[in-house]
């Protein structure tokens, strides 16, 4: 891992990107910490596409990847890879499965299906859909999880993994046995740490400051081919901005090749 494959997860800092004019202090802000990326999503739709790459292109950011609406990607694949050309970015995920009930094997192969024909659409655009889970994917039916159902009926080549440490661990799994399956198929991985409360309940935490193997998981990143690490808080117990800087703090001084 390079300090350059370091991204931000514009997710963290939702509450800063309402406006045009957050969404510039916001970029300014991260690039002061150091990230040299971000990852569009939780962006105000209000913001144009164009007026988002030029606040990028102005503070020479890269736009590692994005998160789109969910049923777009499923009916409208096409306009999400209009989005991405003029992000100038190549990948984007499924960032939730709204509406799809997994206790259903009908529900569930309706969205496999969609997000193949999806991904079909957006690789023939030179463009790459990932599927982004949480730890409900993590739900066991006939002897296999959801997510392994869901990239065993998709094309390789349609459909990429982003994964996250923390909702892996949240839904009883091994972060480092995950990122090893999907070798070749992770361009992506959200980093959030695990941290356990004195009363057993589960909290966010910036990277190094909870219980996951950093150095384990980064080992792994790196032998699965990742190109990608998005740092991701849903939740700070203070200045968001302030948790980015204590995980990135955190990456220089240990995790970085």
């Amino acid at each position: 891992m390079f300090l350059h494959q370091a991204a931000v997860q514009l997710y963290t800092v939702r509450e800063s990107c309402t406006n045009e004019s957050d969404l510039a202090r916001t970029m300014d802000r991260i690039c002061a910490i150091g990230y040299q990326a971000v990852q569009v999503s939780g962006v105000s739709q209000d913001i144009p596409s164009p007026k988002i790459k030029n606040l990028l292109e102005e503070r020479r950011l890269a736009c590692c990847a994005t998160h789109e609406n969910g049923d777009m990607i499923r009916r409208s694949p096409a306009a999400v890879a209009d989005r991405l050309e003029t992000l100038e970015c190549t990948i984007t995920a499924y960032p939730w499965p709204a509406g799809v009930d997994f206790d259903s094997d009908q529900s569930v192969a309706s969205l496999i299906a969609d997000l193949d024909r999806a991904g079909a659409v957006l690789a023939a655009r030179g463009r790459k859909l990932c599927y982004h889970h949480h730890a409900h994917e993590f739900y066991r039916r006939e002897g296999r999880t959801i997510l392994e159902r869901i990239f065993a009926e998709t094309d390789p080549a349609h459909l990429a993994a982003e994964l996250d440490t923390f909702w892996i661990q949240a839904g009883g799994c091994d972060p480092v046995t995950w990122i090893t399956k999907f070798k070749g198929r992770l361009p992506i991985v959200h980093l959030k740490d695990y941290r356990v409360r004195s009363d057993g309940s589960r909290d966010y935490a910036e990277i190094g400051s909870g219980n996951l193997d950093w150095p384990g998981i980064i080992s792994a990143c790196d032998d699965a081919g990742v190109h990608w690490f998005c740092v991701e808080q849903d939740e700070c117990p203070g200045d968001p901005f302030d948790s980015l800087r204590q995980s990135l703090d955190f990456i220089r001084t240990n995790l970085l090749s």
